[in-house]
């Protein structure tokens, strides 16, 4: 029953996640290599985009709404982008996170507690240093400042914290994985198994958390 009703109720999250899988399992593949699977990846979070447009109602749907799709549709562009040119990839991977700062700040928090205060600015802090550490390339920290800042105003955000704020951190440990890969650090197979599914849980936590929050499903936690 409850299949049923995601295939019914939710046809555009059941794709994507269909997309994603489909990428995770043939990128090795020489099926996913070239341009179907840079177009399968790209399907993934940019269902997503189709996803939050189409749950969100009418009147709702406005300019909170509108930055959502935004910000999705500039991911799925950074994950194509990203399988033919690093920089370009992160380029609109970096206006992605702008826009995704925008959205959290008409967002914040009314009131948040102290240790909140603290864990958004260590988001925003250590996520640069961290890549700059891991990497040891200056070009990835100010990328990465961008994704720090994404994490830190997804996390003071009014947003599910477990659901929106989770998703940005796994983003954030997605990227750091990446960035292992340019340094000196030899992770074995880790950053393999766990990059695209890591970043692409934090896609859908963020997606869904802040559409059923604006579609108001989902509690302030």
């Amino acid at each position: 029953m409850a299949k049923q009703a995601l295939i019914e109720q939710r046809p555009w999250l059941l794709a994507s996640i269909a997309a994603a899988t489909a990428f995770y399992f043939l990128r090795d593949n020489p099926v996913g290599e070239g341009t179907w699977g840079i177009l399968v990846k790209g399907a993934a979070v940019g269902l997503l985009a189709i996803y939050a447009f189409v749950r969100m109602p009418h009147d709702r749907r406005g300019l909170d709404g509108g930055l959502l799709v935004l910000v999705l549709v500039l991911a799925a562009a950074g994950d194509m982008a990203i399988e033919l040119d690093l920089i370009a990839g992160g380029a609109f991977f970096a206006v992605s996170h702008c826009v995704a700062v925008a959205l959290y700040l008409r967002n914040l928090r009314a009131h948040p507690s102290p240790s909140q205060r603290m864990l958004g600015l260590g988001l925003l802090i250590a996520t640069p240093l961290v890549s700059y550490f891991l990497s040891g390339i200056a070009f990835v920290a100010i990328y990465a400042a961008f994704l720090g800042a994404m994490a830190a105003a997804a996390w003071s955000s009014r947003f599910p914290r477990y659901r929106v704020g989770m998703g940005a951190v796994l983003f954030v440990i997605s990227d750091w994985l990446i960035f292992s890969r340019l340094g000196q650090f030899d992770l074995g197979v880790l950053p393999d198994l766990l990059i695209w599914p890591a970043y692409y849980a934090g896609q859908v936590m963020i997606a869904t958390g802040i559409v059923q929050c604006l579609r108001g499903e989902q509690p302030v936690r």
